[in-house]
């Protein structure tokens, strides 16, 4: 696809460097499929922009028909990036996404697009959710990591918390099928498709990440939400660690 634009980008320091190309590799955990360049997110936004600026509408089509294992790491991330660019309407930006979505094998290919969405803040919430529950039903992991963070970046406000805890609440984990392979202690080689967690890991986290983060705002709320919730007790472990780990919630009690 775009790889003659996106080479030249690759620091040095990725290509020379084995421990700091292996430290990269570890923190994306591409699945081994997946070719990753070593572009960071700044290089990646730039490309888009320029992208953008000449045929956002073209490349995401060529995107669409090309087959989604050919794609690189970093092919897949500025492709979610020129949907996000693209000025349209809500209804076309969604019917792209139909084919976006069950591209998405990695939480940085999710957590970039759905971080970069701003349109999302002023469409119609009503339909945007609606929307959103074809994904939160899903038996594909990043299909429902995508719902949830989704969720968590545009619908943590006072009309919709209680719609979103509702359904977080419903979510089968059993029937969430991964592609990685959970795994005890740290993985002996880079990008080998393991989690250290119990599978779906990528979905229970963004779960984790969502209350955490909703604690915040609303610290009575998340704690009576979790006390009757029906969620396993390890999503539940996650989202205290990630209440703990964070400098606005180390203080707030998360139980």
């Amino acid at each position: 696809m775009i790889t003659n634009i996106l080479l030249p980008l690759v620091g040095e320091r990725f290509k020379n460097d084995t421990r700091y190309r292996e430290g990269h590799l570890r923190v994306i955990n591409a699945l081994p499929v997946r070719k990753v360049l070593g572009l960071h997110t700044p290089e990646m936004k730039a490309v888009a922009r320029e992208l953008s600026a000449t045929d956002a509408m073209g490349y995401i089509k060529a995107f669409e028909q090309a087959p989604s294992q050919s794609l690189c790491y970093e092919e897949t991330v500025i492709w979610g990036l020129l949907i996000n660019r693209c000025k349209c309407s809500c209804e076309v930006r969604l019917q792209m996404l139909e084919k976006y979505i069950p591209v998405m094998d990695n939480w940085a290919v999710c957590d970039s697009f759905c971080a970069s969405a701003k349109w999302a803040a002023g469409a119609d919430k009503e339909l945007l959710w609606q929307w959103l529950q074809q994904w939160f039903s899903s038996s594909r992991e990043f299909e429902v990591r995508f719902a949830v963070v989704f969720s968590m970046c545009y619908f943590l406000e006072p009309s919709l918390l209680k719609k979103v805890l509702s359904r977080i609440d419903t979510i089968n984990f059993n029937e969430i099928k991964s592609e990685y392979r959970s795994i005890k202690g740290k993985p002996k080689n880079v990008q080998e498709g393991s989690v250290q967690g119990t599978e779906p890991y990528y979905v229970r986290m963004a779960v984790a990440w969502l209350l955490a983060t909703a604690l915040v705002r609303y610290p009575s709320l998340i704690r009576e939400f979790v006390a009757t919730s029906h969620l396993p007790a390890d999503v539940v472990k996650l989202y205290v660690r990630k209440a703990r780990e964070s400098f606005r919630t180390r203080n707030v009690p998360a139980l």
